[in-house]
C-alpha cells in the first residue's frame, strides 16, 4: 500500500480550515449630521489697489510707490497694524494702444495690491474711504469673518454629531435595536466659510468718484456649517 508524501497530506489536512465561511460583519446604522452656527461677524478683509500711468516704466513705478505709501500710511494712522497689511499682487507692464491693426506702446501701468484685515469692525468704512482719499484705485472682495472662528468651528461640530447620533438613535428605536457602540464619526470638512459681501465695493478713482465719508457697510450674519456621518454598530 503506497503512502501520500507528508507534504501532500499535510495539505489534505488544512483544507477545511481554508474552506471556513467569512466572519459576519457587525449590522451597523450610517447617518449624517449637520450642525449650524450664526455669529455677527467682528472682522472684515478688503483688496486696496493703486494703479498708476506714466510714459515710462520708472516713472510709473515711482507714481505707483508714492500712491500706495500714502495708503498704507492712512490706513495705519486708522489704527490698522502693520501685520494685518498683506501684499498680494504687484505688476508693472507696457501700456499699448491698437490703432489702424498697430500696436503702438502709450506708456506703462504700475499695480500695487494689499489685503487688510480690519479687526475693529466699525473702522472698515472709513478704511476703505479713506483708502481712496490717499490714492488707491480699486477697492474690491471685502468679506466678513470671526475672530474665534476655531471655538464656533467647534461648536458646529459638537452639533452636527448630536444630530447625527439623534438620527442614529431614531432609526434604531424604529427598527426595535439599540445601539450598541459608535464605531466612527466621519468629518465633511468645507474648505472655507467666509461669506462675501453681498455687495462688493468697487470703486475707481480714475471714474471721478471722490469719497468724503465713511463707506456704508453692513456685516449680516455668518454661518458656520458643519456636517458629519456616524456609524454605529447595533445589536
Amino acid at each position: 500500500m503506497k503512502t501520500l508524501p507528508l507534504a501532500l497530506a499535510f495539505l489534505f489536512a488544512a483544507t477545511p480550515a481554508f474552506a471556513q465561511a467569512p466572519a459576519k460583519p457587525d449590522p451597523v446604522i450610517v447617518t449624517s449630521g449637520e450642525g449650524i452656527v450664526k455669529r455677527a461677524p467682528d472682522r472684515a478683509f478688503v483688496s486696496i489697489a493703486a494703479e498708476s500711468r506714466a510714459r515710462t516704466a520708472a516713472e510709473a513705478q515711482k507714481l505707483n510707490t508714492d500712491s500706495m505709501n500714502s495708503v498704507l500710511d492712512k490706513i495705519k494712522s486708522l489704527g490698522v497694524p502693520a501685520e494685518a497689511i498683506q501684499t498680494t499682487g504687484y505688476t508693472l507692464q507696457a501700456d499699448f494702444q491698437y490703432r489702424d491693426g498697430r500696436q503702438n506702446l502709450v506708456g506703462y501701468i504700475a499695480r500695487n495690491q494689499v489685503d487688510v484685515r480690519v479687526d475693529t469692525l466699525s473702522k472698515l468704512g472709513d478704511v476703505m474711504a479713506s483708502a481712496v482719499g490717499s490714492g488707491a484705485t480699486n477697492i474690491s472682495g471685502v468679506r466678513f469673518d470671526l475672530k474665534d472662528r476655531d471655538t464656533v468651528e467647534a461648536e458646529a461640530l459638537r452639533l452636527a454629531v448630536r444630530d447625527a447620533r439623534r438620527r442614529a438613535d431614531a432609526a434604531a428605536s424604529g427598527a426595535g435595536v439599540k445601539i450598541a457602540q459608535v464605531m466612527r464619526i466621519d468629518e465633511q470638512r468645507e474648505i472655507d466659510n467666509i461669506r462675501p459681501m453681498a455687495m462688493a465695493a468697487r470703486m475707481s478713482a480714475g471714474a471721478g468718484v471722490e469719497m468724503q465719508s465713511a463707506v456704508p457697510v453692513e456685516g449680516g450674519q455668518i454661518e458656520i456649517r458643519s456636517r458629519v456621518t456616524l456609524t454605529v454598530r447595533i445589536e
